[in-house]
């Protein structure tokens, strides 16, 4: 059993990014699954899809396609964790649009979902602070 499956599902990308890697198979929870279609939708990623094992019908996993320029320079150059199980952190409406004039994307637990800072920003609601992509 993971502790912190966000902070492992970022590491693997991560990892496989220093390596160079196409792809990677992560573990699926809806919100990994979300935060996927977030970094395909904001151009981090080429694509996501999500697998099920034969065997097994309730295991699922998330097969990210990696993106890169084209010198082989991963497009993502950091992805961090911002709220970790043992320190929570929050923001509301107006500290995320205080940091929307930078270049990183921040991911947003919202009441109405995981969102990205511009459209929690747009919803006018604020949330726990998920990752941080540059």
């Amino acid at each position: 059993m993971l502790t912190d499956p966000i902070a492992d599902f970022l590491t693997r990308i991560r990892n496989a990014q220093r390596a160079r890697l196409g792809s990677v198979m992560t573990f699926h929870s809806g919100t990994n699954e979300r935060i996927a279609k977030i970094l395909k939708q904001e151009g981090f990623i080429t694509d996501y899809a999500v697998k099920t094992d034969e065997q097994q019908k309730m295991k699922k996993q998330i097969d990210i396609t990696l993106r890169y320029s084209s010198t082989m320079t991963p497009v993502i150059q950091g992805i961090k964790r911002m709220s970790t199980p043992g320190r929570r952190k929050y923001a509301n409406r107006e500290e995320l649009e205080k940091n929307l004039k930078t270049f990183q994307t921040t991911i947003v637990s919202t009441s109405k979902g995981v969102l990205t800072d511009r459209e929690a920003v747009e919803a006018n609601v604020g949330g726990e602070l998920l990752c941080q992509v540059s």
